[in-house]
């Protein structure tokens, strides 16, 4: 297969599942990992893909035009997978906060039958939680942004003060293991930021694809993260260099 042809399938493969791992496209494509690093590194330097840890994900820009709905369904089994893990942390009588990204709605689901007080700035997790009786909901309210379906700035934040956070369950466009967890949104990092700030346990909800990715704002070093929870095609080396600097990581089947 000539380069030409080898990298217009890799494009389209990207753009049907939203990342690649090297090694699954190089059998693919059957040529070796190096071809594909190439390929890659080639169709990087154009602007059509994001190299990442172990593979390449599609550019932010693409990323974030997607409505959220659709961003819904994107790896559905992987984020069903760590929405029960990130469910079984979860105890009687405690205080969660949970984000507006996909993954977490997704957890939403999975909550366990417990008594919990819920804090959220995101409007489809307060819509998806409203009928359980057993949840004391709190949404923090403030500026209202409509592509995350959430609450953002001055307001949400000052809000937090209130509530000792027991967990954080968030997700972001990247996690880095130098520059820890980053958004393409500057308003949700600042506001991630501050929550990271008051909960005690902080765990960060994301599928393989967002491993080793660096979006434009960060608003957690690593240092900050109590616990990772990704998917198994997650990157082992990556893995172990996070557990090397002391963030327990749960992977799901």
């Amino acid at each position: 297969m000539l380069a030409i042809a080898r990298q217009r399938r890799i494009l389209n493969l990207l753009q049907e599942v939203g990342s690649l791992r090297t090694t699954e496209t190089a059998i693919e494509l059957g040529v070796t990992d190096e071809t594909v690093r190439k390929d890659f590194e080639m169709l990087e330097k154009r602007g059509d893909l994001i190299r990442t840890h172990g593979g390449a994900s599609r550019p932010e820009r693409i990323r974030e035009e997607l409505p959220f709905t659709e961003r819904q369904v994107i790896r559905r089994e992987e984020k069903q997978m760590i929405a029960r893990l990130a469910a079984g942390r979860i105890q009687a009588n405690e205080t969660i906060f949970l984000d507006a990204s996909s993954t977490v709605l997704t957890l939403a689901e999975f909550l366990p039958d417990l008594p919990l007080t819920i804090l959220t700035n995101a409007l489809n997790v307060f819509t998806a939680l409203s009928e359980r009786p057993n949840l004391d909901l709190i949404c923090t309210g403030g500026l209202y942004d409509a592509r995350s379906r959430s609450f953002i700035g001055l307001t949400a934040e000052k809000s937090l003060q209130r509530y000792n956070i027991h967990r954080m369950f968030f997700s972001g466009n990247g996690l880095h293991l130098d520059r820890g967890a980053s958004e393409s949104n500057a308003r949700q990092a600042a506001f991630k930021e501050r929550v990271v700030a008051y909960a005690e346990d902080v765990v960060f909800l994301a599928d393989h694809s967002k491993l080793g990715r660096k979006a434009a704002f960060f608003f957690a070093e690593v240092a900050d993260l109590g616990c990772l929870i990704t998917d198994k095609a997650a990157d082992r080396e990556f893995i172990e260099q996070l557990q090397g600097r002391g963030v327990e990581v749960l992977l799901g089947e």
